[in-house]
């Protein structure tokens, strides 16, 4: 499976059945190359005129099933930290 196909999959949280968007991109740990989160981008307000809600973490060991069209996951979603360079 590629990135690809994960982000054109909905996440769905199980305990509410919020859907909380696609996955934009992943998070690996440098050092062991160990997939350790994905991160779903904010969503827009006006089209992205007013702006955009926070980006969400989801930690991979969140992630209960991978389905033809959506994901599930068991966790709440952190906000993610940007780190400024």
């Amino acid at each position: 499976m590629t990135l690809h196909d994960l982000s054109e999959k909905d996440v769905i949280q199980m305990k509410s059945g919020e859907n909380l968007g696609r996955i934009d991109d992943l998070l690996f740990d440098e050092h062991t190359a160990k997939l350790q989160s994905v991160i779903l981008r904010g969503r827009s307000h006006l089209f992205g005129l007013l702006g955009y809600e926070e980006d969400l973490l989801i930690p991979w060991e969140s992630i209960r099933n991978i389905g033809a069209d959506v994901i599930m996951v068991d966790a709440e979603p952190l906000p993610v930290q940007h780190r400024t360079k």
